[in-house]
């Protein structure tokens, strides 16, 4: 149960929590960040059109072969191949899974200086945290991404090539513009998501608000009072920026109107 005394014992330790909420912020903002690079590069791989066999689906008299290993030869695609397996397995496995093998299994074997950001976030357990976190978040925001950019009219591609313009050109100076405008109010639901999902990362010791609840139960023996601090901090995130961003989407939104 709660008390005041419960609260008393737990807010002396109110700078566990302020180095907690320190650290999820930039937490969240980096997964974000590098998640979204990825996400692009995966997304442009799974629209893409290379196909190394596309010749062994035409036969000798120039017509295109219907059905046989051939045909299914000539459509594959490998850069959609591995972009697509890549988000079938990250959606499909556990957070929780995917941060134990990236800190457990894939950083032992890579050196990384032990020093602590802003005094208090322990750089080799942070970094870990933000890879894994990062490769999940990318693939969910790749679908948000390929969806983006699927919802432009494809006579836009069209014009842009009657004009002279490349592939490559089209895509940046054309498609993509385009296509941020209407993923943005996804991605910015995806910030609030992963600064729910950070909590994860005190599992292996990466110093954001729930470490501080953990590391506060064991000092004062009370787990109800830091959970509420918790959830009030949480909260504190993720509803003002839930509000700012339905604000934002409705701002973009009023150019769409006619």
């Amino acid at each position: 149960m709660f008390s005041a005394q419960g609260f008393q014992a737990t807010w002396k330790y109110i700078d566990l929590f302020k180095q907690g909420l320190l650290c999820t912020v930039l937490l969240s903002a980096l997964t974000v960040f590098f998640g979204f690079i990825l996400a692009l590069f995966l997304a442009i791989m799974r629209l893409s059109d290379v196909r190394p066999f596309r010749a062994l689906g035409i036969d000798e008299n120039g017509h295109a072969i219907d059905g046989g290993f051939k045909a299914a030869l000539a459509k594959f695609n490998p850069l959609d191949f591995i972009a697509t397996v890549y988000v079938e397995v990250f959606r499909a496995t556990p957070m929780l899974v995917q941060l134990f093998i990236i800190y457990y299994v894939v950083f032992p074997g890579i050196p990384l200086p032990k020093f602590k950001i802003f005094g208090s976030i322990p750089f080799d357990r942070f970094i870990p945290g933000v890879v894994a976190l990062a490769m999940n978040s990318g693939a969910y925001l790749c679908e948000i991404i390929r969806a983006g950019i699927q919802s432009i009219d494809g006579g836009q591609r069209e014009a842009a090539r009657s004009l002279g313009m490349t592939g490559t050109q089209t895509m940046r100076h054309i498609i993509l513009p385009q296509a941020i405008k209407n993923i943005l109010p996804p991605i910015a639901n995806e910030f609030v998501t992963i600064i729910k999902e950070s909590s994860i990362c005190y599992t292996i010791g990466v110093q954001e608000i729930m470490y501080a609840v953990a590391a506060t139960k064991g000092a004062t023996y009370r787990i109800a009072e830091p959970l509420i601090i918790a959830t009030l901090i949480y909260f504190c995130l993720t509803f003002p920026t839930s509000k700012i961003i339905a604000y934002f989407e409705r701002k973009m939104s009023k150019g769409d109107k006619r």
